[in-house]
């Protein structure tokens, strides 16, 4: 799935609706997007929590997140 569709600037999904898509397994990765230039308030708040919530790992030069290993609670 394209976060904020081809090329970032679509309002979909929400964040609402990629934290319920998460929870559900439904993804598994997040691949960090580069630096190319615009995209949506969605996706980039989705980006925010998908990087406040799991831990990075960089493959080949490309980092992802793997959507299935929280990272520790830390109680809030």
């Amino acid at each position: 799935m394209a976060i904020g569709g081809f090329n970032g600037t679509d309002p979909w999904p929400t964040l609402a609706a990629f934290e319920k898509l998460a929870g559900k397994h439904e993804i598994h990765y997040f691949i960090a997007a580069g630096s190319g230039g615009g995209g949506s308030a969605e996706s980039s708040e989705i980006t925010s929590w998908v990087e406040s919530h799991y831990s990075a790992t960089t493959v080949g030069g490309t980092t992802l997140y793997d959507l299935t290993k929280p990272l520790a609670s830390t109680g809030s």
